[in-house]
């Protein structure tokens, strides 16, 4: 009998770290045949460009002919800018050019070494563009957390930004008060490594807004569940909230810019100070803000009057 309950002392967990490394372990290689198979399947849709000696390169697409150039910057962890933005960026693309920048981890992009230290993630998204054939002066679009970037570029670059109009931004005065990180989770990102998020039912669909809110036709989500699949807290994503804290303070070391920042805030944010910093940094910089009844994902809500508020917020500052 004690020989009977030792061996079940021993071997059960044996026999159950064994099951879960077979688990694990099968999920993990067919998850990265998967990747390789779908990644020959859907090739990015735009321009594939080398930003550094390392050779990381950057997805950064466009459509549209107009003369002025507005630039799309995702928020935090969107694991798909291209197919994020597109509600909004279809409804201003017959009338100018739309680019959207996908960062280091982020989309058709590489996850790459590099800092996520403010300088790194600009320079990285200006050269990027140089690259693959567009020219400043520009609008800047950013969503959420990109909106310490596109404060930080019209600071740094006062030529190259004509105005910011924000998507529910960031702005430093905001992060300082409150120190609010970005939420991230071990588990979530172990899931997504080894493959065992696919087996989750609508996992895709719950957690992509631009496919919980329907603005996906079959084959675009299709293809935006496969970035998905790759892109869900990627080692990039985990680096830019560790470097939050620094980024913000380094963009709360200078004036507020020059350019215009006007702002679509979301009136679902129940915290106090967001709407509260961004009307203030409105203000501040003869910007126009707006207060919509609608999510964080702002541009996926109330793409249409967004896109009709920002042809007059971008022919006030491309007039001269």
């Amino acid at each position: 009998m004690k020989k009977i309950f030792k061996w079940i002392l021993v071997g059960v967990p044996i026999l159950l770290i064994m099951g879960i490394t077979f688990i694990v372990g099968g999920s993990y290689l067919e998850h990265r045949e998967l990747l390789t198979q779908e990644k020959e399947d859907y090739p990015a849709p735009g321009t594939i460009v080398e930003i550094n000696d390392n050779g990381d390169k950057l997805h950064v697409y466009s459509e549209g002919e107009g003369k002025k150039t507005l630039i799309f910057m995702s928020g935090f962890g969107t694991s798909s800018p291209v197919y994020d933005f597109k509600a909004l960026y279809k409804k201003l693309s017959n009338d100018y050019r739309i680019v959207v920048v996908e960062r280091a981890g982020y989309g058709w992009s590489d996850i790459t070494s590099s800092c996520r230290d403010i300088d790194t993630v600009l320079e990285e998204t200006r050269t990027a563009l140089e690259l693959s054939g567009e020219s400043p002066p520009y609008v800047l679009f950013p969503h959420s957390v990109a909106g310490l970037e596109a404060i930080y570029w019209a600071n740094l670059y006062p030529k190259e930004v004509k105005a910011i109009i924000g998507l529910d931004p960031l702005t430093p005065d905001y992060y300082e008060k409150t120190k609010e990180d970005p939420p991230l989770s071990r588990v979530i990102t172990l899931l997504a490594r080894t493959g065992l998020m696919r087996n989750q039912p609508n996992v895709f669909r719950d957690n992509f807004p631009a496919m919980e809110k329907g603005h996906l036709t079959e084959e675009e989500a299709k293809i935006a569940e496969t970035i998905f699949f790759r892109r869900v807290q990627t080692k990039n994503m985990w680096e830019e909230a560790s470097y939050l804290s620094d980024n913000s303070q380094t963009v709360s070391e200078f004036k507020k810019p020059d350019s215009p920042f006007h702002v679509f805030i979301s009136s679902e944010n129940e915290e106090k100070y967001w709407s509260e910093c961004l009307i203030s940094f409105a203000e501040e910089t003869e910007g126009e803000h707006f207060v919509l009844d609608a999510g964080h994902y702002i541009h996926l809500d109330k793409p249409e009057l967004i896109a009709e508020k920002s042809r007059d917020l971008i022919e006030k500052a491309t007039k001269n």
